[in-house]
Parts: C-alpha cells; structure tokens; sequence
C-alpha cells in the first residue's frame, strides 16, 4: 500500500507520496513513487505512482525513456496539454498492463494508479487521477484534491480545512497532517515523503522536500497540531452525559 495526495489551488499544486513498499510482512523496502519531467520555462509534469511496484514503475520507465523522442504518442514533452499528457500516461499503463497482467495475476493484483499534475505553458497547472484502466478524472475548484493509495485516514482533514484561497504553504501543511493521520494508522504507509509545491506559472521544480521519520519540521507539526487540538476539545462545549434520547433510561 502507498499513499499520494495531489492538491490543486489558484496558487499552484501540492504534489506528495509516501516511500514504503511491501510484499508481505518481512519485505518492506523503501522506495521513491514521484517521478518528474521537467523542461525549464516549458513543463513541469509530475507522475506519482500506487498499486503493484512492478506496474507502475514499467511505466514511469517508458516515459522517462521517450522524452525527446519526439513522438506524439509516447514523449511528454511535446504534448500541448496536461490533459494529453494524462492520456499518456493512461496508454502507456494500459499497454504494460496488456503484456503483464496475466503472468501477475495469479499472483496478485498487477494495477496501478497515478496521480500526474503540473503544468504546460499556454495553461493553467492542472491534476489528474489515473485509473488503473487508463480513463483518467481531473482535479476541479469543487473537488480541488485527489487521493490514491490508502486514501481514507488523510481524507477527514482535507475535507474540512482545505479550501481554494489558501497559500501553497498552508496547503502543505495540512497535506503534511494528511499523510501524518494516515501514517499513524497504517503501517503500509511510511516515510520518506516527497512533496513538491509547484507555484503557478514558475516552470520551477526548486520547492521539492523530502521529510523523513525524525525530521525535526515533521516533529514540530505533530507537536503543535496535537497540542492545538487539545486546546480546541477543551473549549467545546461540554456534551450532556445523559439525556432524554438515551434509549435504554430506566
């Protein structure tokens, strides 16, 4: 299991998966699931990757290998749209999954999903979700996040503090408290985590950062956010601990 969140804001994108990988309890290896391509002033598209190893990196691998090989079908460099480039990656896990996928099977699931964001100049940045039969859904201002992996423990957050005016830092952060949820409650998630904040119209790839487990930032967030929200349970109001609705009153 892996986790990836990609936020799309105004502002530009938060892009960021966790590292661990298993075969089983006694196989856990790390290993980097955010591929880039990037060509100064131009592209910045970024390809972060779940589901079997295996499958997903046959795929970055055949669109590192076709960069600037000028075909339309497989080099992302010469697409005009993120949307194309969507449409390739999609393709190309199609066809890996067409060679593969029997010879996996009887061994496990062989799919995989990606989450490919960035930006082409002419455009606006934008996010894709890739589905494992290659159609793809794209990232909107009413559903300005997409998730891939082990979603469910990062998702709560996201969904009550996440909105389009913020900052790419304050983006970040609750992207960073996202994957902290998600790691305390699954082990099949784990650190490193890879995140780039890309800032719209920039072509940079200079905001890429890496957290590990004893990252001294990671310690104090998980500080603050703990501390703060004990803070904010204190000054709720105090539930009634008994009322008329209980169903069993004597």
């Amino acid at each position: 299991m892996t986790y990836c969140l990609g936020v799309s804001l105004p502002a530009g994108l938060v892009l960021a998966s966790d590292s661990r990988t298993n075969a089983g309890i006694d196989q856990i290896a790390t290993v980097r699931k955010l591929s880039l391509f990037h060509r100064p002033d131009s592209i910045v598209i970024a390809v972060l990757s779940a589901g079997n190893l295996a499958t997903t990196q046959a795929v970055t691998t055949i669109l590192q290998q076709n960069l600037d090989s000028g075909d339309p079908a497989r080099d992302l460099f010469v697409q005009g749209s993120m949307f194309e480039a969507a449409q390739i990656v999609g393709a190309v896990l199609r066809e890996v999954l067409a060679r593969d996928a029997d010879f996996v099977r009887p061994f496990g699931d062989p799919g995989g999903a990606f989450l490919v964001g960035g930006q082409i100049k002419g455009e606006p940045p934008r996010l894709f979700q890739v589905y494992t039969a290659g159609i793809f859904v794209e990232a909107t201002p009413r559903s300005p996040f997409l998730q891939i992996g082990e979603t469910k423990y990062g998702k709560p957050i996201l969904d009550r503090a996440l909105h389009d005016d913020l900052s790419l830092a304050e983006a970040a952060k609750l992207a960073l408290l996202s994957f902290d949820a998600t790691m305390r409650s699954n082990l099949s998630v784990g650190p490193p985590i890879d995140m780039l904040c890309y800032e719209a119209d920039s072509f940079s790839i200079a905001n890429l950062s890496q957290y590990t487990e004893d990252d001294p930032f990671m310690s104090e967030l998980r500080r603050a956010y703990g501390e703060g929200l004990m803070e904010v349970v204190r000054g709720l109001p105090q539930p009634p601990l008994a009322n008329r609705n209980a169903p069993f009153r004597e």
